[in-house]
């Protein structure tokens, strides 16, 4: 699913219980990381993250059903993109706009998956 894809659809979801159910479902559809991917541990989120690049495709692992989805969401932005690209991105705000009440310490690790991304 594209970005605006699931913006849109998370936009439409009142109940924030519903909007964490639909960002784990999401984790469901993470692509398998292929063998010649280079993982990379992302070091400050609470739970084990690992993001992994094919040229400028982006794969994810996570032990976690609510971090598999928001990793899907923050793959979804970058996909296909350029380390150059990424930069240009304002990761921060358009994950924030999509108002998921994740709490503190998930959010630290959103941000410390985001610092990696800027920092290819």
């Amino acid at each position: 699913m594209k970005f605006e894809q699931i913006k849109k659809t998370l936009d439409s979801i009142i109940d924030p219980v519903e909007k964490l159910e639909f960002v784990m479902d999401l984790g469901k559809e993470l692509s398998p990381v292929p063998a010649g991917a280079v993982c990379s541990e992302i070091l400050g989120c609470t739970s084990f993250v690992q993001i992994c690049r094919e040229k400028n495709n982006f794969y994810g692992v996570a032990d976690s059903a609510i971090v598999r989805g928001i990793l899907y969401i923050i793959l979804s932005i970058v996909d296909g993109k350029t380390p150059d690209e990424i930069r240009q991105i304002d990761l921060e705000n358009m994950f924030l706009k999509l108002k998921i009440n994740i709490g503190a310490a998930r959010l630290n690790g959103v941000n410390s998956m985001i610092r990696f991304l800027k920092n290819l």
